[in-house]
Order: structure tokens, then sequence, then C-alpha cells
């Protein structure tokens, strides 16, 4: 089994974008009202996370998002900046647990937890094509 306990706790990950009309709550299905869709900056903050270890994990490794507490504070207009920042807060085996937090250019805009796990490439692509075969009777 690896070992991801050398994964530095503390260690930031970042990802941004401009709010544009396909990421607005209409757009993506989420709401009416065209503002940054809460779905779109779940994928900023999941993205963040990705951006901090993603690099760090072995060949053929990678991580999974498997959980998400996270809160959508305040509105963000079309035309305005978002970063979301990603910290790892732990490691325990496989899973890895994050503080995330998006901000616009005024203000926070939402924040909360999210976790991780890291899989074998090779091993989850086994499994997931499993499922795609028939079914013995």
């Amino acid at each position: 089994m690896v070992d991801f306990s050398n994964l530095p706790i503390g260690r930031e990950g970042r990802a941004e974008l401009v709010v544009g009309e396909a990421h607005t709550a209409p757009r993506i299905g989420s709401g009416r009202v065209h503002v940054l869709a809460t779905p779109v900056m779940i994928n900023l903050m999941e993205a963040a996370a990705l951006a901090a270890v993603e690099a760090l994990l072995p060949d053929g490794h990678q991580s999974l998002g498997i959980k998400l507490d996270v809160s959508h504070t305040a509105a963000t207009p079309v035309g305005m900046r978002v970063v979301a920042i990603a910290r790892l807060e732990g490691v325990e085996g496989r899973r890895l647990r994050f503080s995330v937090e998006a901000r616009d250019e005024k203000e926070s805009i939402g924040g909360g937890t999210h976790e991780r796990v890291v899989v074998n490439v090779a091993r989850f692509d086994e499994r997931v094509q499993k499922k795609l075969a028939p079914a013995a009777s």
C-alpha cells in the first residue's frame, strides 16, 4: 500500500475564473438568477484541491472527490473574477481532507470542507469497467 502521509499539510491549491453567462444558475439548471451557479463554485473548489496535491501523487494515482460540505453565501455577477483556495488539512490513509473557500472581487462567497480519496487509476478503471459487463444469468 502506498503511503500518503508525506503530503504536506497546509499545502494550498488555487483555481479561478471570470464568471460568464455559461457559469450562471439558469445555464447550469440550478436556478433562475443570472449569477454564479453553486455547482460551478463547487467545481472551482474541487479544481483548487486538485491543484494542491495532484502533482505530488505517485505515478498511476489520482484523487477523486468523495465528500463536500460547503455553503454558498453570496452572489457573484457575470463579469466578476472568482478565486477558490483549497488547503490540505489532513491525511488519513488514502483520504485527503481540505478546507475550501471561494472569493469574488468583493467578498467571500462560500466555504467549507472537501474530502478526496487517492486511487490507483488502473484498479479503479477495472472496477468501473466491470459495471459495464453484462450480468451473469
